[in-house]
């Protein structure tokens, strides 16, 4: 855990502020919120410590795309071990793979289910110690 407060901290990357304000309020109460709206300040953010514990990624972006963003943390050691979610609009199963060959741990789709995304979110933050 992160915080001073115990909680745990979550990396939400999407170009869209109404979709990282969406995924905030869902996470907020539980967890301790940090937002980027592109892939460099994406990986900015991560890099610093302490990093998040959990990121959540769009797929779809400008600049540097969410595979790519997930390439680049899982291709640094200090980043490697963060884990990541892609959210995405994107319902192909072929980039559905290509994200979990990354090295993604899910792939959310949008519209997000919000009970779906605590319930994966907690899977994987409760153990963390």
């Amino acid at each position: 855990m992160n915080d001073q407060t115990g909680r745990h901290t979550i990396l939400i990357v999407d170009d869209v502020p109404a979709n990282i304000d969406l995924l905030k309020a869902l996470l907020c109460d539980r967890y301790k919120i940090k937002a980027a709206t592109s892939g460099e300040k994406a990986l900015q953010v991560a890099a610093k410590s302490p990093p998040p514990d959990l990121i959540l990624l769009d797929v779809m972006m400008p600049g540097i795309d969410g595979h790519e963003i997930c390439r680049q943390l899982k291709s640094n050691p200090e980043t490697a071990t963060i884990p990541v979610f892609f959210i995405t609009g994107q319902v192909d199963d072929a980039e559905r793979m290509q994200g979990m060959a990354l090295g993604a741990l899910d792939y959310l789709v949008k519209p997000i289910d919000s009970a779906r995304l605590l319930e994966r979110v907690a899977a994987v933050l409760d153990r963390q110690p």
